[in-house]
């Protein structure tokens, strides 16, 4: 495997493929004296680590030869720069046309078109009918089920297949079986912590180690003793989504609803009261002087006359009597001094009128939900994961101009305009009432400053923090933990979150998904029972093997290499179902077991 990359996500990928698949890794990056490029020089002088260290400005042919992505089962290309992804990614095409391309892409659309041109380009090769698959990933999009997991529903890795979502849980040692339980994927060793990949549970294993994959009788033995890590469903199904803005346009309707929702009140403030209540206080005054001393008027010229006389806009009282032309110079005076704190009062009023137009605060009955801070490119598709899956959210967005910010409108979501980390803000959301937070600004210090206030208001919500730096986030969570030991709290960076899905797709397109167990892994497939032996004719049941892989679902078998609609797989298929040419099954596997269940190999001792 060769990873070609500048930053985080490929140290991150090194460590995926080599501690959890391995595989032999050789990485190239630009310095080797970096952060990211010093963590990998350390994995390279570790005499246990198959991975290599080549040190390249760029990605061009020379690095890529020099690379060995000639041999190279696959290639990862995971810059920051699209557009030096895209032409490494061309050059590795000519370069070694089987090999299997995993790109980091930002750009959705230009991604969509980079791949089916590499897989084209990689269909006229003279070469041997390889997975030369093309897979382009955006780490925001594949960090997102893990995070939406985290919030929603707490621990455990989560697995996609389409409309369907699960996750590994940990049940503890005497827990009964849940409903939602699907299959029981390992018996833990003597630590029963609550996260089976934590490094806290891998270093107090105990001496019975991790069963991967056990039999169904040493589940079952085992379940008093110790704790076990379960598939479990956790969205049955899509709820339909919420629905979109409709143009029945029906003016009144609209206008009373867009006019009942607007912040009056804020023309009520006690700023604005004072100089209007001053200014009526002083037309009054000389409303009433005027009455007294140059009563030359109708009485309700007593009023308008001093109004003009303030605001500079009636004639001289040149021919008036001397009482009004005092009384003029009087109400100059007074309009000079009054009219600043007017406009000054008026123009506050109206920005704090605009500011509360565009918040949407959640009612005071809203509790039970989720909050959601930064709504950029991750936490746009966070927040449509989390309504599309039917659960009620609160964001919080300090620019107004954030991508995000049209989608909460148009979804309804109630939306907060202003920083986090201001006095009042969080209170406003309700975290207090909240069950989950997640933080995913740009920012790490803003990030851990709301998280800690968050800690204060609602030390029992369920809390996930972005944050970029690795060493931060795991030093963040350790402390967070030690100081709130019954709370959940989980910092993570995008690039820890996003390498599994990478890995996966190096590996080839039937692997799903990767769980870390302790100190080993799970890998997650789609395979055709067609010209597989070991599955073809037998029954669910046979088709077990003790620590090597086992039967999840059953579906019929699709086109190409995608996977078909989760609707179609049977999730909880009976043991005396016979698999046949034309299904095709979601499997959990070891690594040595989709060696042998891939290869044919046969297996020994």
């Amino acid at each position: 495997m060769v990873i070609c990359g500048d930053d985080g996500l490929a140290h991150r990928l090194a460590v995926e493929l080599d501690a959890v698949c391995g595989e032999v890794v050789t990485v190239v990056m630009p310095s080797a004296a970096d952060v990211h490029g010093g963590q990998v020089a350390a994995l390279h002088r570790d005499p246990g680590s198959a991975v290599h260290l080549h040190v390249s400005t760029r990605p061009d042919e020379a690095t890529l030869r020099a690379a060995g992505v000639e041999r190279a089962a696959a290639l990862a290309l995971t810059y920051r720069d699209d557009q030096v992804n895209v032409t490494a990614a061309l050059l590795a095409r000519t370069v070694n046309p089987s090999v299997r391309l995993v790109v980091r892409m930002f750009n959705r659309e230009r991604g969509s078109h980079l791949e089916r041109l590499l897989d084209r380009a990689a269909g006229l090769g003279d070469g041997p009918a390889a997975d030369t698959s093309t897979t382009v990933l955006s780490d925001a999009d594949t960090a997102v089920p893990e995070l939406v997991a985290a919030a929603a529903v707490g621990h455990g890795h989560t697995l996609q297949v389409e409309g369907k979502v699960f996750r590994g849980v940990v049940r503890p040692a005497g827990t009964p079986q849940h409903a939602t339980d699907l299959a029981t994927l390992a018996v833990l060793s003597g630590a029963h912590e609550d996260d089976p990949a934590s490094q806290d549970s891998a270093e107090t294993a105990g001496e019975d180690g991790t069963q991967l994959l056990p039999d169904d009788q040493t589940a079952y033995h085992r379940q008093f003793t110790h704790g076990r890590l379960m598939l479990e469903e956790v969205i049955h199904r899509h709820t339909a989504e919420p629905a979109r803005r409709t143009w029945h346009f029906r003016p009144l309707r609209w206008l009373r609803a867009r006019l009942a929702h607007l912040p009056w009140r804020v023309f009520l403030s006690r700023q604005l009261g004072a100089v209007y209540g001053s200014l009526a206080a002083v037309v009054i005054a000389l409303a009433t002087a005027t009455a007294l001393f140059a009563d030359e008027h109708p009485w309700w010229k007593n009023f308008y006359l001093p109004l003009l006389d303030i605001f500079t806009m009636g004639d001289p009282a040149t021919e008036e009597s001397p009482a009004r032309r005092i009384l003029q110079l009087v109400a100059g005076f007074v309009g000079l001094a009054v009219l600043p704190l007017v406009v000054a009062a008026t123009m506050n009023a109206t920005e704090a009128f605009r500011t509360a137009s565009a918040n949407h605060p959640p009612g005071e009955d809203v509790s039970g939900h989720i909050v959601l801070v930064g709504l950029g490119m991750v936490g746009t598709r966070v927040l449509d994961r989390l309504r599309t899956t039917g659960h009620r959210v609160v964001a919080i967005e300090r620019d107004p101009r954030a991508r995000g910010v049209a989608l909460a409108r148009d979804l309804g979501v109630p939306l907060i305009l202003e920083d986090a980390t201001a006095p009042g803000v969080l209170e406003l959301a309700r975290v207090r009432q909240c069950r989950s937070l997640l933080v995913l600004t740009r920012d790490d210090g803003q990030n851990l400053d709301i998280l800690m206030a968050v800690r204060e208001y609602n030390p029992e919500a369920r809390v996930v923090a972005r944050l970029y730096d690795d060493d931060f986030a795991a030093t963040v969570q350790r402390t967070l933990r030690a100081s709130y030991p019954d709370a959940l709290t989980r910092s993570r960076s995008v690039s820890a979150l996003a390498a599994p899905s990478f890995a996966a797709a190096m590996m080839g397109r039937h692997v799903l998904g990767v769980m870390p167990v302790e100190r080993g892994s799970l890998l997650f497939t789609c395979v055709d029972v067609a010209g597989h032996p070991e599955l073809e004719g037998r029954t669910v049941h046979q088709a077990f093997r003790r620590r090597e892989w086992r039967v999840l679902a059953v579906g019929p078998a699709g086109g190409g290499t995608g996977v078909p609609g989760a609707d179609a797989f049977d999730w909880r298929p009976a043991q005396g179902r016979v698999l046949v040419a034309g299904d095709r099954v979601v499997m959990a596997t070891t690594r040595r077991g989709l060696d042998v269940l891939m290869t044919g190999v046969v297996r020994t001792g």
